[in-house]
């Protein structure tokens, strides 16, 4: 996990908001959707969760407004400052803390019910060893009986299409027009990729444009599964959007 990938988050954490037509639905919506995952899994409010690549909180805002205790945490200080912003903004209660996913058994304290890495954090571990040491390190923040839920985009239908441009989206708000696209650079072993995503704004019949750039690993489900029955965690399982209503697969997993 390079510099880049803290760059990444540093940069977007006062844009994320802007990728979606409307970022606090959409962190209802996930809230909902991954309470039912946990709900089915055994896992219901009020239970400690740890998500480790809180982002700007999409996930943990929405489980905390169901009665979860969370703990959010990120690589970015940025990302977990705005995270704290917005959970006082929607009067939700949250801890928070800086820690890179690779380094939970130290960086963050206690145990946990749930570990959560969502929106295909994990396909930032581009090497071996930062997989084997972050699924080490969420393994090791899970109660006996504890529960791991990653998400993961779908890199094998992916790399059959090999895209290089993302359909460019309008959104009309109140805060005026916004066009987003992303353009995708493929390494010739096509062990990588990279996302360059476009941001641009109408404010006041000016247009402003941003750009952020993420490298990603072509992780594959069941290199991540390995990587989690390495780390000594049992039963994992895939439930496919259709079946959770998530953006992107979901893998969960115990610990014995």
């Amino acid at each position: 996990m390079s510099d880049s990938v803290l760059d990444f988050y540093e940069g977007l954490a006062e844009e994320y908001h802007l990728l979606f037509a409307d970022w606090e639905q959409s962190v209802d919506r996930q809230g909902a959707v991954l309470d039912a995952l946990l709900r089915r899994s055994g896992a219901p409010p009020p239970r400690r969760v740890l998500d480790c690549a809180c982002g700007i909180g999409t996930q943990a805002l929405g489980l905390a407004a169901r009665g979860y205790a969370v703990h959010a945490t990120d690589l970015s200080p940025s990302a977990v400052a705005r995270a704290e912003r917005e959970a006082r903004a929607m009067h939700v209660s949250i801890t928070t803390g800086v820690a890179d996913m690779r380094m939970l058994d130290w960086q963050v304290p206690g145990t946990f019910h749930v570990v959560m890495s969502c929106d295909n954090a994990v396909a930032h571990l581009l090497e071996d060893s930062d997989l084997e040491d972050a699924a080490n390190a969420m393994a090791s923040r899970l109660v006996p009986g504890g529960l791991l839920v990653a998400s993961l985009r779908d890199h094998s239908a992916l790399l059959e299409k090999r895209p290089r441009f993302t359909a460019e989206r309008v959104l009309d708000t109140p805060l005026g027009r916004r066009v987003l696209f992303q353009v995708w650079d493929w390494a010739v072993d096509e062990r990588q990729y990279t996302v360059r995503q476009f941001i641009l704004r109408q404010e006041s019949g000016i247009w402003h444009t941003t750009e952020h750039t993420g490298v990603y690993r072509l992780l594959q489900p069941v290199e991540l599964e390995q990587a989690l029955t390495k780390a000594g965690l049992v039963d994992p399982r895939w439930y496919t959007p259709e079946e959770t209503g998530f953006n992107q697969p979901l893998i969960t997993a115990r610990k014995p």
